[in-house]
């Protein structure tokens, strides 16, 4: 790859982005508007789009892209080939001619990376063996179970191994591409890209912070299940291993076996989780201050309620809040009600 050290001037980069029918828009533009952008920084990337046979594709929003060249016209061996990936990849991934253009490209690419469901594309060319990779958290199952040699790494934002790259869900593309743009030109290019385009550097957290409310395990034990029934029924209600044990009418040791053997988890760690959903609800839903949720939710203070945010979702319960609930369209800087609710849910975070 054309790596820079300071003072011997910028190489150009070349990367050659794939496309084909049914692409999502954002997997394939938000890689472009990184490098380019670049460019106005120090930068010299060199972008162009190829497709099958060369021409224009339709993606899944409906938005015609066009293309730079056929994948048979790339010859030369150059740096980043990008993958995107789409809501279709299930009949992307059957289709062999689109396969054989991902291996030409990628035997011609110094690194290869993917955007979302692109990962798939990867495995099913035979690119992700033994490898660590990531893709959108919903299909993430779907990648481990589907190529078990793949190690997926679901919470990760994107992974490395070697010269393969994956990202996680559509925007994600923009976090690898900013990763790349370090490499190649220096963390103070790639800053001032983020910047430029007002995303993150490195954006805190990982994709748990995004996932859908675990599925609840379903044991073949009545006496276990009503157990569980009532953790999640009333997370805020008492649900220490003796506590539980007693509703039951069965030894602590015994209630610990059965967790371990039918839920794969100890009690604490399995009422604790079920308490982090709860509260991840409220804050989404409601205006609760934090001490509130965390008494509602079990945690007791709003303080353990933050050391379980920042251990499983490596994030605040004040920057979940702030971060997932709203865009803050609604939002007016020059207002000082506003400012002054800014203010105090800073505060609030810090406390919490």
């Amino acid at each position: 790859m054309n790596h820079n050290r300071p003072g011997t001037g910028p190489l150009t980069v070349t990367v050659t982005i794939l496309v084909f029918p049914g692409v999502r828009l954002l997997d394939v533009t938000g890689p472009i508007e990184v490098f380019t952008s670049a460019n106005e920084f120090g930068g010299r990337y060199r972008v162009q789009i190829a497709s099958e046979n060369g021409a224009g594709v339709i993606t899944s929003a409906g938005t015609r892209i066009g293309a730079d060249l056929a994948v048979g016209d790339v010859r030369e061996p150059y740096d980043v080939l990008v993958v995107p990936g789409g809501p279709e990849w299930e009949t992307a991934i059957k289709d062999d001619a689109l396969l054989d253009a991902v291996r030409r490209l990628h035997g011609m690419a110094r690194c290869t990376a993917s955007v979302c469901t692109g990962a798939f594309l990867l495995a099913s060319a035979g690119l992700l063996r033994g490898r660590r990779a990531v893709t959108h958290w919903r299909q993430s199952r779907q990648l481990a179970v589907r190529f078990p040699s793949v190690r997926v790494q679901p919470d990760a934002i994107f992974v490395r191994d070697g010269p393969m790259m994956t990202s996680a869900g559509v925007s994600a593309g923009i976090d690898l591409s900013l990763a790349l743009v370090e490499e190649h030109f220096g963390a103070e290019v790639a800053r001032a890209v983020a910047k430029d385009m007002v995303v993150f550097m490195q954006r805190p957290g990982g994709q748990s912070q995004f996932s859908v409310r675990s599925q609840l395990p379903h044991s073949r034990l009545e006496l276990l299940r009503r157990v569980l029934d009532a953790v999640t029924a009333n997370p805020g209600a008492e649900h220490t291993l003796a506590a539980m044990s007693r509703r039951a009418g069965v030894s602590v040791r015994h209630m610990s076996r059965l967790f371990d053997e039918e839920v794969g988890t100890t009690p604490a760690r399995y009422v604790e989780r079920v308490r982090l959903e709860a509260a991840q609800v409220l804050l989404e839903t409601g205006d609760d201050a934090l001490p509130v949720v965390a008494r509602r939710t079990g945690f007791g203070s709003a303080e353990s309620l933050r050391r379980s945010f920042v251990r499983h979702l490596g994030v605040t319960p004040g920057a979940f809040r702030a971060g997932f609930r709203t865009t803050g369209t609604g939002a007016h800087p020059d207002s000082d009600s506003d400012s002054d609710t800014t203010i105090a849910s800073t505060e609030q975070d810090r406390q919490a």
